[in-house]
């Protein structure tokens, strides 16, 4: 395949802004509408978001390496949109008659090219999707706390009905009521617990219909659905090396439940955990945090701030905080925040630790499937 021709194609229908994604959904929904009940009512926060997946995720088949772990995971978790067999060939043809539309050098080739690659996608998808079918699509859960820490900020806990397997640090979709068919992606601040109850930090974001409404208007005795876990900022790499953790916002939530489960589980180790925000009020786990350092001497927390001139604490991004209090060479690292914290730490900390012991979650706009994430979690 010619990816480098088959990433020039995709630019060209990324310039074109909206129109792509439109044309793309129209061509779609005309040739298949029953693929239409597949997403939310209202598409002003489904926008260009499959399309821009299924071209980054196609144009990714030179690295089959870390790609076909992804599409493994995004075949089971499609389930939960009732998504079949059937459906993959629909969308593989209206992905290449949208870039066809938009790229006047399209020809044979690229059409040869693009057809093959996503082929391979869809039949990755549909066997992943298969070996699970014993599986539940999604998993019911109530929701029995609700807490605003503060005014963006909520923790909230959830009960799944029936037994919901998860690793420390993954994450999973989840559905409300509230907004049907917005899939949005969070990461449980706990390792398995015997009673199965499940902690999550939510921040509002402006324009995140999702977020809002959890932190907003989700009550006790409302009831989500839960998507398939996935994700891979797990535990398993050499279990004597200490572990550094460094997030931002609710980043902290998949770090936070590291340390839960090296609490529960063990071995003991030595573990650093940083967080940073903007200002000190926003640190909205602060009591929990200091009760986990109280409760084990081998966790240390460290809080920074990065805006906050009254502030006692550290001050400075996260990573120049970490970066002070080295140095980490021996660690196993592990980063979770939105782009521009994950940017900028790996940049800092890269140096000093091997790649293979760095290890990020990376909370950004998009995620590909039908709800694409539009909400960041940190």
């Amino acid at each position: 395949m010619d990816v480098a021709a088959m990433r020039a194609t995709f630019a060209k229908a990324a310039a074109a802004g909206d129109e792509a994604p439109l044309w793309f959904y129209a061509h779609l929904f005309l040739s298949h509408p029953g693929t239409r009940q597949m997403f939310p009512v209202s598409m002003a926060h489904q926008r260009d978001r499959l399309f821009q997946a299924l071209g980054e995720v196609v144009a990714r088949v030179d690295d089959l390496d870390s790609l076909l772990p992804v599409l493994r995971e995004l075949g089971r978790d499609h389930r939960k949109f009732g998504t079949l067999a059937a459906h993959y060939p629909a969308v593989g043809a209206s992905l290449l008659a949208t870039l066809q539309h938009f790229d006047p050098d399209w020809d044979a080739a690229r059409a040869a090219d693009w057809t093959a690659a996503y082929e391979l996608v869809a039949s990755v998808m549909i066997e992943a999707a298969e070996e699970a079918a014993e599986q539940p699509p999604w998993w019911d859960a109530d929701v029995v706390g609700h807490e605003r820490r503060t005014h963006e900020v909520a923790v909230v806990w959830l009960r799944p009905r029936e037994p919901f397997p998860f690793r420390a640090g993954q994450s999973f979709s989840l559905e409300t009521d509230l907004r049907p068919r917005l899939w949005r992606y969070y990461s449980p601040a706990n390792a398995p617990r015997d009673d199965g109850l499940l902690e999550l930090h939510v921040q509002a974001r402006d324009g995140g219909p999702v977020s809002s409404a959890l932190v907003r208007q989700l009550r006790v005795g409302d009831v989500v659905r839960l998507g398939p876990p996935g994700g891979r900022l797990v535990l398993d790499g050499d279990p004597d090396r200490d572990l550094l953790l460094i997030g931002a916002g609710t980043g902290l939530a998949p770090l936070k439940a590291l340390v839960d489960q090296v609490a529960r589980e063990g071995p003991t180790r030595r573990i650093d955990l940083f967080v940073g925000a903007r200002t000190e009020d926003a640190h909205y786990d602060r009591a929990d945090l200091q009760r986990l350092e109280r409760e084990h001497p081998w966790l240390s927390v460290t809080l920074a701030v990065s805006r906050d001139e009254l502030s006692s604490l550290p001050r400075g991004d996260v990573a120049d905080v970490v970066l002070q209090r080295g140095p980490w060479r021996s660690r196993e690292v592990y980063v979770a925040g939105g782009p521009a914290t994950v940017e900028a730490t790996l940049a800092r900390i890269g140096p000093q630790v091997p790649a293979q012991r760095i290890h990020t979650e990376v909370f950004a706009a998009s995620r590909p499937g039908p709800d694409l994430d539009g909400e960041v979690t940190a």
